[in-house]
């Protein structure tokens, strides 16, 4: 991401979180002016401390705190997600609806990640961005209400769908949900899905300088875009297990299928648990995004190998190797 001659202003919805605390890092790189909308901006600042983040007191529920924080911003970045995949159907567009009223109100670009849940079996496996959306999810469904409401709201609006997150502070995700158990010794790994399934992957810190580099080309962009964004595409998903082995120089770590019938036996008393096994179908089917778009449009994607991305993953998780 450049750096600019004049500082702009991005408000950040989700600061504390993965793709939100990512972004703030790389428009920060990009000598913007970052604001931090949180409930408790003294704790959010202690929780996630990063220099020349400017923290204000809101809540990504009220309008008027949205809108409020938004005055004179050139961005505003959606990156609030309801914490463990909870209450997302209660959740999840009331908190959209803010952050569109605050962008059309400060004549703002609103910027949001997107994911591999909008599709369906149907999609086939190579997906761009037109790719036919037909989730059989409730998750799926709300990612698809999302951007049909922010397509219709006529705000300008930036689109990057992304696969798995994974990262150094990547909040709820597969990575440190389902392969690993962040704060503890690596003694073996889990794998979701048949080992010659593809995968697809998105590290975080590269997402955010996508996003960055992006709002460095505001005049270019049409009013409403979408990209996909391919991050690290794994041919045989299991790569990315022989990738921890790799870095915790333990090629013979023990790597276990994911206990699936465990999580159907919680699942009705854990929602994150409900969630995580209505993706399944995610790990049994290749669903790839083509970045072709993309590519034209930056020339090339942001890109760190994936055994620095996996060792700073590791790190951020606690784990020791």
């Amino acid at each position: 991401m450049s750096e600019t001659k004049t500082a702009k202003t991005i408000l950040v919805i989700g600061a504390t979180g993965g793709i939100g605390g990512a972004a703030a890092a790389a428009f920060l790189r990009g000598g913007w002016r970052v604001v931090a909308l949180n409930r408790d901006p003294e704790t959010a600042a202690a929780h996630a401390p990063r220099s020349g983040l400017l923290w204000v007191k809101g809540d990504a529920m009220r309008s008027e705190d949205v809108a409020r924080a938004a005055a004179g911003a050139d961005i505003v970045f959606h990156g609030a997600n309801p914490p463990g995949y909870r209450n997302w159907k209660g959740l999840a567009l009331p908190m959209l609806a803010s952050s569109i009223a605050a962008a059309r109100q400060a004549d703002a670009r609103l910027l949001l990640p997107g994911t591999v849940y909008n599709y369906g079996p149907d999609a086939g496996t190579l997906l761009d961005e037109d790719a036919p959306q037909h989730p059989q999810t409730r998750k799926g469904l709300i990612r698809v209400e999302m951007e049909r409401r922010l397509e219709d709201s006529g705000v300008k609006t930036l689109i990057v769908r992304a696969g798995d997150f994974f990262g150094p502070a990547a909040g709820n995700n597969w990575f440190g949900q389902g392969l690993v158990k962040p704060g503890q010794p690596l003694r073996s790994i889990l794998y979701p899905g048949p080992h010659d399934v593809a995968h697809q992957w998105a590290y975080l810190p590269d997402l955010g300088e996508t996003f960055g580099r992006l709002a460095d080309r505001e005049d270019d962009l049409p009013r409403f875009a979408r990209f996909h964004f391919a991050g690290h595409t794994l041919t045989r998903g299991i790569e990315m297990a022989q990738a921890i082995r790799r870095v915790a120089g333990q090629p013979d770590l023990p790597i276990r299928a994911l206990p699936w019938f465990a999580l159907r036996f919680v699942a009705p008393f854990n929602e994150t648990m409900r969630e995580m096994l209505e993706m399944r179908y995610l790990w049994r089917r290749p669903l790839t995004l083509t970045n072709a778009r993309l590519t034209a449009f930056l020339g090339a994607e942001p890109h760190t190998p994936l055994d620095e991305a996996v060792r700073a993953t590791l790190k951020g998780l606690r784990i020791t190797v």
